[in-house]
């Protein structure tokens, strides 16, 4: 017989031992994948970061208001529009009472003002002073009635005058300047335009008034012989 090549003796194996090796593998491996993870939420994390520091404070200040900002801003914005609306209301009481005024002018034009009898009586005195050392019926008749006549016409007509330039100016001023969102109230317009022919026709009367055209100024008598 043949001898047999004798065979190397196997080490025994435990049967804890690839249990072993195999939960070493297996904790090996979720450390690596918990690495991993960790790894890429760093990468993560640093890109965001990166991209808001390329985005700079503007963005941020976009995205964040102030709170007290926004307040400030709307009480800007409240305070004009009170102002402007206390312009609005302040000019259109300027041009109410510019419309009542050149309706009292037109009146005082048609019906004499104390400064009228004033100037009438300075023409008087002085036509009295001028023809006291004598002078002609005509002569006293043009200087001591015709002057303040005439004078008290000029005054007149003056007021007139004035109505209708206040008038005038109560209904053109909504051409000039900055448009105004309402419209002039009817009342105002309605006032202004009597004004307006209150003073042409006090400036009528004191025109025909001065010219005599209305009534002439009285004659003296021819004396006979």
């Amino acid at each position: 017989m043949n001898p047999t090549t004798p065979t190397a003796p196997t080490a025994p194996v435990a049967e804890g031992d690839g249990e072993s090796k195999t939960a070493k593998e297996t904790t090996a491996d979720k450390a690596a994948g918990r690495t991993a993870e960790i790894t890429a939420e760093k990468a993560v994390t640093s890109g965001t970061e990166t991209r808001l520091d390329k985005a700079g404070p503007e963005s941020g200040a976009e995205q964040d208001l102030d709170p007290e900002q926004d307040l400030d801003l709307d009480l800007d914005s409240d305070l004009e529009l009170d102002d402007d609306e206390s312009d609005k209301e302040s000019s259109g009481l300027a041009t109410a009472a510019a419309a009542v005024v050149s309706v009292g002018l037109g009146i005082v034009s048609l019906t004499g003002a104390w400064s009228g009898r004033v100037a009438a009586e300075r023409e008087t005195l002085i036509g009295q002073m001028k023809t006291s050392s004598g002078g002609s019926a005509a002569q006293q008749i043009s200087e001591i009635y015709g002057d303040a006549w005439h004078a008290t016409a000029l005054v007149n007509g003056l007021f007139g005058l004035l109505a209708l330039l206040v008038g005038s100016y109560v209904l053109v001023r909504p051409a000039f300047g900055t448009p105004s969102a309402h419209p002039q109230p009817g009342w105002i317009r309605a006032v202004a335009k009597g004004g307006i022919a209150l003073g042409v026709l006090g400036v009528l009367i004191a025109v025909c008034m001065y010219f005599d055209l209305i009534v002439a100024l009285p004659t003296a008598p021819t004396t006979a012989g």
